[in-house]
């Protein structure tokens, strides 16, 4: 397992963070001899981050861990979230102190390491795919970055995070702020947009300028959706996709997807290891969280993950890909 520097926190972190969320789901869909081997076997490979929240099985993730991680005599990192009633923010750091208190309890823990914003962030509230919080409700006085700051000075927390879905000027906002210590950053093969400029025929969510904020201020970049819901490893669909950016419907995605891997060719390794490689060749970035559906999974972003980073020149194949919109030719 490589380490990498976790922004300006000191930390240093495996560069494949196990995930306990809803679209991989052992967590909270296996039995617990499962997943008990499943964490055994991620901590033995040097994993030593783990990041889970409340919205994942309505509270079952957070359940599983605090029973799993009462076992074992390691001591991962462990990062959850906060997500706001857009209904009830009148009082956002109470809203925010009741969601880390019911964590914690359910973690069977007195404090976590990062504790998150999970809403998407905009410039209106409710806009985007699920609803975003306004920018202004993240920054204003009593708003999410003080409340997830009263956390901190209570000792419930190290370090305080966002999401960084959404509105990408807002997102950029909230990031210039300097609040922030962490951003969990939609970044894959098929929207890497956070990271580079994209041509004018790509068509998906636009990112542009969201890593460049948060090396301004040395924010730790968590990678997520780097399998883009499943998409990119397998045709097989579980019916957990979720959608969180515009223009990325499932079939659209999926074309996409099939472009992209016959643009890179074989010899990669499976797809979820091609794309899991595809990520970690950004190095400013620094982890990727990986969801896992089933045992087996984890061993194939273990040995993805050994193999390193995709080779430069193999990533390079895809600006055709990218150049005419994912459109069949070349």
């Amino acid at each position: 397992m490589q380490y990498r520097r976790f922004g300006r926190s000191g930390l240093k972190v495996s560069e494949v963070v196990f995930g306990g969320g809803y679209v991989g789901g052992v967590i909270i869909l296996a039995d617990d001899d499962t997943r008990r081997r499943v964490l055994r076997r991620a901590l033995d490979a040097g994993i030593n981050w783990i990041d889970t929240a409340p919205l994942y099985g309505q509270g079952r993730s957070e359940e599983a861990l605090g029973r799993l991680l009462a076992e074992v005599d390691d001591t991962p990192y462990l990062s959850t979230k906060v997500r706001l009633d857009l209904d009830a923010l009148s009082d956002i750091p109470g809203e925010i102190e009741r969601s880390v208190h019911a964590s914690l309890r359910r973690l069977k823990r007195d404090s976590v390491d990062l504790l998150q914003l999970h809403n998407q962030i905009g410039m209106r509230t409710g806009s985007g795919v699920l609803g975003a919080i306004n920018l202004e409700d993240v920054l204003r006085k009593d708003g999410v970055a003080d409340g997830l700051e009263r956390m901190r000075k209570q000792g419930l927390t190290r370090f305080i995070g966002l999401t960084a879905l959404g509105d990408a000027p807002a997102i950029i906002r909230a990031l210039d702020s300097g609040r922030f210590d962490s951003a969990q950053v939609y970044y894959n093969l098929l929207n890497p947009s956070a990271a580079r400029a994209m041509p004018p025929a790509w068509s998906g969510h636009d990112f542009s300028g969201v890593c460049a904020a948060c090396a301004r201020h040395d924010v730790a970049m968590m990678g997520i959706r780097v399998f883009a819901s499943g998409v990119l490893a397998t045709d097989i669909r579980h019916g957990r996709e979720m959608v969180l950016t515009e223009q990325s419907a499932l079939d659209v995605e999926t074309q996409r997807a099939q472009a992209a891997v016959a643009a890179l060719g074989a010899g990669h390794g499976t797809r979820a290891q091609t794309a899991l490689r595809f990520a970690l060749a950004q190095s400013d970035f620094a982890c990727f969280v990986v969801g896992l559906g089933e045992p087996s999974h984890l061993d194939e972003v273990i040995e993805a993950q050994a193999k390193g980073p995709l080779p430069a020149e193999v990533i390079a194949r895809l600006e055709a890909v990218y150049a005419r919109g994912f459109a069949p030719g070349g």
